[in-house]
């Protein structure tokens, strides 16, 4: 095993045999077995991590899925020019309509919301005129 040279003011959670490293290994094969896999894994490889990230996505970059992976995401079209053109204009009627009734459901939201406060001003008027009236027929008595 390489020892590694960590300053004091390292942090306790390294890819290191440390306490709180060996404390979380254990306790992760307590909890699930795969936890203290992974850590264990951290413990040993946690210096190559940043190698392995940047060597990986140099391999991404370089490779064919990639371009393939970005092409998903552009409309696929079916090689017939009329049917492309009703397709688009389809989408984009479905495109307006949800628009609508998003703007529609906004507009009922805000009007439940009125009401609520309606009501619960009303509501809350009764309470403090039954009160106001209590506390009126309360100070007749006391007279």
């Amino acid at each position: 095993m390489m020892c590694r040279n960590y300053s004091a003011g390292k942090s306790m959670i390294r890819p290191d045999w440390t306490p709180a490293t060996v404390a979380l290994m254990v306790l992760g094969f307590i909890i699930a077995w795969p936890l203290g896999l992974l850590m264990l894994a951290y413990i040993l490889w946690g210096d190559n991590l940043h190698e392995f990230k940047h060597h990986a996505q140099a391999k991404w970059d370089t490779s064919r899925f990639k371009e393939a992976m970005e092409d998903m995401g552009a409309p696929m079209r079916s090689g017939n020019v009329a049917f492309d053109e009703f397709r688009e204009k389809e989408l984009k009627r479905l495109e307006e309509e949800r628009r609508k009734l998003e703007e529609m459901r906004k507009d009922f939201d805000d009007y439940m919301r009125d009401l609520r406060m309606a009501k619960d001003r009303e509501e809350f008027d009764r309470f403090m005129s039954r009160r106001n009236s209590q506390s009126e027929a309360n100070a007749g008595d006391n007279i």
